[in-house]
């Protein structure tokens, strides 16, 4: 299955891009689509590991299997004051 993977903050100025399409095999997790991301922008990787994922606008732990149709959101932390 491809994934468009929509990139917020940080990871958008990391990956150059606000989406990515990404390939996972069916009956992939959050977990399998991070080293996905990690794998396809190493630039990434880091970020990742600290930013939430949301699927179908709720936020995901890296077990969730992901289906063909989710929409899915990488959330980098922010920080304000």
């Amino acid at each position: 299955m491809t994934l468009t993977v929509h990139l917020f903050a940080a990871a958008r100025d990391l990956a150059g891009a606000a989406a990515l399409p990404i390939d996972l095999p069916d009956r992939s997790t959050v977990s399998d689509l991070r080293a996905a991301l990690a794998a396809c922008v190493p630039a990434l990787a880091a970020l990742l590991a600290r930013s939430a994922v949301a699927v179908d606008h709720e936020f995901a732990d890296d077990t969730h299997v992901l289906t063909a149709t989710a929409e899915v959101a990488v959330l980098p932390p922010v920080s304000g004051g």
